[in-house]
């Protein structure tokens, strides 16, 4: 079955939320925000990611270029539809998030 993750990119710490094409939550973490954590992440995870989500802003474009070049299947999502997709969400935490943007790539 598909996997998805969302990554919520943060100065010290990025939340990621792995999914499967159903929903259901198989893996979430915190890891540092630095591209060869979050790729040492994602490839060390055992998880077959079909795409991973980056929101996009300043700090996730450094890291989606590393991510890319590392081969994942990573993808910057426009920040206007991420924040429209996030205004029904009652909590914003990192870990909601992370989730959400995991949502948004099923």
């Amino acid at each position: 079955m598909e996997q998805l993750a969302g990554i919520d990119v943060s100065l010290q710490l990025s939340s990621i939320c792995v999914m499967d094409a159903t929903g259901r939550i198989l893996r979430e973490a915190k890891v540092a925000s630095d591209p060869k954590s979050l790729v040492d992440w994602v490839q060390g995870s055992g998880l077959e990611l079909a795409r991973i989500g980056l929101e996009a802003d300043p700090l996730s474009q450094w890291l989606y270029a590393a991510m890319r070049a590392a081969g994942l299947a990573v993808e910057l999502l426009e920040t206007r539809h991420v924040c429209d997709a996030f205004k029904a969400m009652p909590v914003k935490t990192d870990r909601n998030d992370a989730r959400g943007i995991a949502h948004l790539m099923r």
